[in-house]
């Protein structure tokens, strides 16, 4: 299992388009991962899940990602993170 806590940076938060690049990266892997925010839990595979968070910026995110490939998703998703502008 790995986990990491972010900060969105992003001035626009999690909005759509960021969203789709986090659930593309994330459907690559067979893992479970969860997107967790404001005490809600989603999969981080669901475009709509992720949009239902209604992250905004600086909000404190937690990626946990449970399975056989977890530690190669969370490397994945934390660089998309950061170079997308989206979180730290």
């Amino acid at each position: 299992m790995a986990e990491k806590v972010f900060k969105v940076t992003s001035e626009s938060g999690i909005h759509a388009r960021p969203a789709t690049l986090l659930v593309q990266t994330a459907s690559k892997f067979n893992s479970d991962i969860n997107l967790e925010y404001n005490g809600k839990t989603v999969n981080l595979k669901s475009i709509m899940g992720v949009m239902s968070l209604g992250i905004p910026q600086g909000a404190q995110i937690k990626i946990v990602a449970e399975g056989a490939d977890a530690a190669e998703a969370m490397a994945a998703l934390t660089e998309t993170l950061a170079k997308e502008g989206l979180a730290q």
